[in-house]
């Protein structure tokens, strides 16, 4: 490289700094710029925050008065069920009591008529053991007339001959 003569490095140096003498105020003139951005932002965000808040309540106020009114719906609706349900339950007991009855009126009957046909098994049993009791009782009667007249007709026999001993182990 070639040397420059000082005059001119002098020349270049002094329109160097000539150019960067205005540095100082453009810098300036930015730090001021970008103090009023930051103070437009400030005030931007500052705002859009505000908005944003707002705009936040205005949509909670609106869901809540939309969760209520569904759950206005919803209670009604449950309500109309829960009645809806009594009355199936009331129709489905009053169902089951005349099923019951009825029942109860057939076992009733049932109960009635075995009552009835054990009623008249037990007048034919008690009639035919009446019968047989007869009969044995007449059996009985009998045998214990034959015995009885063979008892007298032996005492007879007895008196008519005195002189004889009687045969009850005495000699």
């Amino acid at each position: 490289m070639q040397q420059q003569t000082l005059e001119k490095r002098v020349g270049i140096l002094e329109s160097k700094m000539e150019s960067l003498e205005g540095l100082p105020d453009r810098v300036a003139g930015l730090e001021l710029q970008v103090s009023q951005f930051r103070a437009e932002v400030r005030v931007e965000f500052s705002a859009t925050r505000t908005e944003l808040r707002q705009e936040m309540r205005t949509l909670n106020g609106e869901t809540r008065v939309e969760m209520r009114a569904l759950n206005d719906e919803t209670r009604v609706e449950m309500r109309a069920l829960n009645d809806e349900t009594r009355v199936e339950m009331r129709a489905l007991n009053d169902e089951t009591r005349v099923e019951m009855r009825a029942l109860n009126e057939a076992t009733r009957a049932d109960m009635h008529a075995l009552n009835d046909e054990t009623r008249v098994e037990m007048r034919t049993l008690n009639e035919a053991t009446r019968a047989e009791m007869r009969t044995l009782n007449e059996g009985t009667c009998s045998q214990m007339r034959a015995l009885h007249e063979d008892v007298i007709d032996r005492l007879k026999l007895l008196n008519e001959h005195p002189g004889r001993e009687r045969a009850t182990g005495q000699a």
